[in-house]
């Protein structure tokens, strides 16, 4: 197991909610933990809208990319944030403690691109609020 903690979304494309909650963890948590994202089924990449809404907060996801399940390693704690994910990766090897963190697929989000903004400014704040039950669950069994 790593020295830091090690965190991992997980989501089906690994596109938007899996990568988002990524950038956001890793600039909330700073060197206390690592952070990774992964998918059960990866896109070809970030979504531009994902990029966009994480940029609005002066934080670049940019050079992420979408990974499979299978290269996450040993992870402390899996967050599956979406239905698909649960359900595909009932038990995942090599993690220690896994939760549910449900959110809406903001890719989609119909209309405009503004209109689709905003469902992705909307996601990304849901999911920074749940950051501090997640990282609280993480401290449960520590």
């Amino acid at each position: 197991m790593n020295a830091r903690p090690v965190v991992a979304f997980l989501c089906t494309g690994n596109s938007c909610r899996s990568q988002m909650a990524e950038g956001l963890l890793r600039a909330r948590a700073g060197d206390r933990l690592e952070v990774r994202s992964a998918g059960t089924r990866p896109a070809s990449e970030v979504h531009p809208l994902a990029i966009r809404a994480m940029a609005e907060l002066d934080l670049d996801i940019s050079a992420q990319t979408p990974k499979t399940v299978d290269a996450l390693g040993e992870v402390d704690l899996a967050v599956t944030v979406c239905g698909g994910a649960r359900d595909a990766c009932p038990h995942l090897p090599g993690a220690r403690k896994r939760i549910h963190v449900g959110f809406d697929d903001p890719a989609d989000a119909t209309g405009t691109d503004e209109e689709k903004m905003t469902v992705f400014r909307r996601v990304r704040d849901e999911i920074s609020a749940a950051l501090p039950a997640i990282e609280a669950a993480l401290e449960e069994d520590r």
